[in-house]
Formats: C-alpha cells, structure tokens, sequence
C-alpha cells in the first residue's frame, strides 16, 4: 500500500468551514434579495402612509371649512323668518303720512314713532348678524333684483331699476330675498 499524502485529502474541519461559507454566500444572497424586498415594501407603506395622510389633513380643512360656513350662514332662516315683519312695520309707517291721516295726529305720530324705533332696533339686528340691503342704486343685477315689471321711462336708460316694490336683504354674500323691482324697458 502505498503511503497516501495527507495534506491532499479533505479535512473534515476543512470541509465544514468551506460548507459554511458556501451556505453563507447562499444565505447572504438570499436575505440581500429579502432586504431588498423588505425595503420595497417599507417604501411602498411610507408612500401609502403619506397619501392617507394627506388625504386625512385634506378632509380635515374641508370639513373646518364646512363648519365655519355653517356657522356663518345658521341664522339664515331666522333671518328670512323676519324679512316679512320689518316689511309689515315698514308698509304701516309708510301709510301714516301726515297727508294721509289727520284723526288724531298727536297719537299717529306716537305710533309711527314706536314703529320706525322697532325698524331700527331690527336694522340694528340685522346689521349684527351680518344682514344687509340689498343695493339698487348702482342698477339692475339679476343675482340681487328681481324684475317684476318693465316699463317705459324717458328720464332713465333701459335695464335701470324704477321702482323698489319689495326690498331685498343678503347675509354676508348670500341672496336671502331679491329685491322686487321695476325697470326700464
């Protein structure tokens, strides 16, 4: 027999080590490729995260915008509810002219007095809470008048209000009521 070279055999200890690094190459590709992929995904749940963010934070002013509106606009059907009574004190100060009513002027003026003070405390009131006259003195606006009547005029251009039959009122830059007029053919 011949006398075999032990340094060109394979030594077990050898071996294992020589396995491990294979097995570590092996292993290191493949958790290379899982961080990679780990990193995607972290990627694509941070791009999500910041999308659902946004959309949350968007959401959020327009609903802080909605509400503020709300809260501006609440007092509108009150507001509405009293048109009619400001024009019914209105109409009864406008009859009791001198002219018209001579019966008992001391106790007429008294009444018109008493009725143009709750005009005013009303006016007052509206002006608080942001109501205004509708203006007609700068001409016909479909948005603020409603035309009721044309007629012929020589004084006036066509398309400028005449008359102010009912008078119109808005809340900050709502319409609540038209103004009914009449213009000029």
């Amino acid at each position: 027999m011949d006398k075999v070279n032990e340094s060109n055999l394979p030594n077990k200890e050898e071996d294992k080590v020589l396995g491990d690094e294979v097995n570590n190459e092996e292993s290191n590709g493949e958790s290379v490729d899982e961080v990679q992929l780990l990193n995607e995904k972290l990627k694509e749940c941070e791009d999500k995260y910041l999308r659902i963010h946004a959309d949350f934070e968007n959401i959020k002013k327009r609903m802080e915008k909605e509400k503020f509106t709300a809260i501006s606009y609440a007092h509108e059907q009150f507001a509405r509810d009293l048109l009619p009574i400001i024009d019914a004190l209105e109409m009864a100060s406008n009859t009791c002219d001198k002219e018209e009513c001579d019966v008992n002027e001391n106790l007429l003026d008294k009444v018109k007095e008493g009725i143009n003070l709750t005009i005013e405390q009303f006016k007052k009131a509206f002006e608080k809470h942001g109501i205004e006259l509708v203006n007609v003195e700068e001409g016909f606006n479909p948005n603020f008048h409603e035309a009721v009547m044309q007629l012929d005029s020589d004084n006036k251009k066509p398309g400028e209000i005449l008359e102010v039959f009912q008078k119109g009122y808005k809340i900050k830059d709502r319409v609540l009521r038209p103004a009914m007029v009449s213009i000029v053919k």
